[in-house]
């Protein structure tokens, strides 16, 4: 089993100067010294937050007293060009100066600028994956702190509590591909990154993508196993933003009246169906039966024949329910449940009404589904090894 004792801290920046000297101020006051801190400024070469990236690099130049690699992506002749851009690539360049650097045994805690964390977190971000060595990867608890400008609180909060109510539902029916994927949320070994072949360098949804290659090669570590720990969540900015195409910042911008739409609650009858067809993988390494998505497979996948070929290729049952599991993935789990309007939760049947009740009712509500979720992150997590 791999024994960790050192982090190196991955941070992309694009004009954080605001945020920038929080972070460092977090990491001067971690309870543990043994981590290095990346950072890639970048920016699109001559366009958008150039100007504040050079002040972040003037006050990175200024950091003496912790390891600290800078990855210049800003400054004239060394911005983005072409396709190659966005954070999907800034990540990339981190993990791959990581890799450089560090053996297979090095942890990489990902991070954004915007996001508050304790001074203990590094700490117990390395107590955890060395009770679970074997996992692949760590999905952080998260927690958005209100801003105090309730135009952007309420649709937060709805976020929020989008998010949470599609994890605990994942959670509910013990599917493989429970867990939140943000890109501040994130901690695996780099022997689990190179082997599933590192990031995917897009413009946004890379971390989704690279916790998903996490959950099909091995487990994924979903809760702080020491009782010193549990209280312990990450705290990025729910801030509007355009910076990539979907995620918070654009949930956040569009406002409460895109939710609806873009960021339906999914009924537990869905789930249920998702269950069923996980349920029924070991029966169809002996023969073809329909489950809930059959329909929507052969339409997604542009074929009749779903089971078949898995069946030639995998000649036993487990790795059969294995390569079925991986078919079947996080992503087409969404899209099932997107592209079925029966599973699309009215708004007037939630418990809060986002556009009308107070901040603290829907603020009460968020915090009712954290501690469910961290419950039930709890029971689904592996073994840790004591």
């Amino acid at each position: 089993m791999p024994s960790y004792n050192h982090i190196s801290v991955a941070v992309p920046v694009l004009a954080e100067k605001e945020n920038l000297p929080q972070l460092l101020t977090r990491l001067r006051q971690q309870t543990i010294s043994q981590f290095t801190l990346y950072v890639c400024v970048n920016n699109e070469e001559g366009g958008y937050g150039y100007d504040d990236n050079q002040q972040c690099l003037q006050l990175l130049r200024q950091v003496g007293d912790m390891p600290l690699v800078v990855i210049d992506r800003s400054s004239h002749g060394l911005g983005w060009s072409g396709k190659r851009k966005g954070v999907g690539w800034a990540r990339k360049l981190l993990f791959e100066r990581i890799m450089e650097e560090h053996d297979d045994n090095e942890l990489v805690v990902s991070l954004d600028a915007d996001t508050d964390f304790d001074p203990g977190y590094l700490e117990a971000v390395l107590c955890n994956m060395n009770a679970y060595p074997a996992s692949s990867a760590f999905s952080v608890p998260y927690y958005h702190p209100l801003c105090g400008d309730e135009s952007l609180d309420r649709p937060m909060l709805r976020y929020e509590c989008y998010m949470r109510h599609y994890l605990i539902n994942m959670l509910r029916i013990r599917n493989p591909y429970a867990f939140t994927a943000l890109g501040s949320a994130m901690v695996f070994p780099l022997w689990a990154y190179r082997r599933v072949g590192g990031i995917t360098p897009l413009q946004g949804g890379e971390d989704f993508y690279l916790m998903q290659k996490f959950a099909k090669t091995g487990s994924v570590v979903l809760h702080f196993a020491d009782e010193a720990y549990r209280h312990l969540a990450v705290r990025p900015q729910g801030r509007a933003s355009a910076r990539v195409p979907f995620g918070t910042g654009p949930a956040v911008a569009g406002g409460l009246d895109i939710m609806a739409e873009r960021y339906p609650f999914y009924s537990p009858a869905g789930f249920d169906a998702v269950k069923t067809t996980f349920d029924t993988f070991p029966s169809l390494y002996d023969t073809d039966r329909e489950t809930p998505m059959s329909a929507f497979l052969r339409q997604q996948l542009g074929t009749v024949d779903l089971w078949q070929p898995l069946r030639r290729n995998y000649r036993t049952r487990q790795h059969f329910i294995h390569a079925c599991a991986e078919r079947v993935d996080g992503l087409r789990i969404l899209q099932y449940l997107k592209n079925n309007p029966d599973y699309r939760m009215p708004e007037e049947t939630l418990p809060v009404c986002f556009g009308d009740d107070p901040l603290p009712s829907l603020n009460a509500y968020r915090n009712r589904l954290f501690a469910e979720e961290m419950e039930l992150r709890r029971k689904n997590s592996p073994s840790a090894i004591q």
